[in-house]
């Protein structure tokens, strides 16, 4: 699932793939439904390809996902409407002890927060999420072993 929720630079929120064509993406906003057109020159990131950067390499963000979830119970974070850069760090300490301090900016971590928060509004489970992409993945590589025979 999270391979099908996308992040648009230059544009708030997330946003849920409908359709690929050739040439743009149709994506339904999380926030309020409606679909937009998203061009091949815009920058689209799935959420499944984001990592946070630790001590020992990076983490998939939804590891951190599910380590926020745990912490807060299932529950959205609610660290204040304009929270400090101190807040923020401290906040991701208490998640993931082992972030890396140097690749790891406030901005980031607040866009996370609030990432994780707009999924938990919508009810999108992580570990049901993470289920369907290790099993697409598994067919993927079955495919591809079968073509190589």
């Amino acid at each position: 699932m999270l391979s099908e929720i996308l992040s648009i630079t230059g544009r708030p929120g997330l946003y849920k793939l409908v359709s690929t064509n050739k040439n743009m993406n149709i994506v339904e906003s999380l926030g309020d439904g409606k679909r937009i057109p998203v061009y091949a020159q815009e920058k689209v990131v799935a959420l499944s390809d984001v990592s946070i950067y630790t001590q020992s390499g990076d983490i998939p963000l939804r590891e951190v996902f599910k380590k926020i979830k745990e912490k807060e119970g299932g529950q959205q974070v609610s660290l204040g409407s304009k929270p400090s850069g101190k807040e923020l760090f401290v906040y991701l300490g208490e998640v993931l002890p082992d972030y890396s301090r140097d690749s790891v900016y406030a901005g980031d971590v607040k866009k996370m927060i609030s990432w994780y928060n707009i999924l938990t509004e919508h009810n999108i489970d992580l570990e049901e999420a993470e289920e369907a992409e290790e099993t697409k993945e598994e067919a993927s590589a079955k495919s591809e072993t079968k073509e190589a025979e």
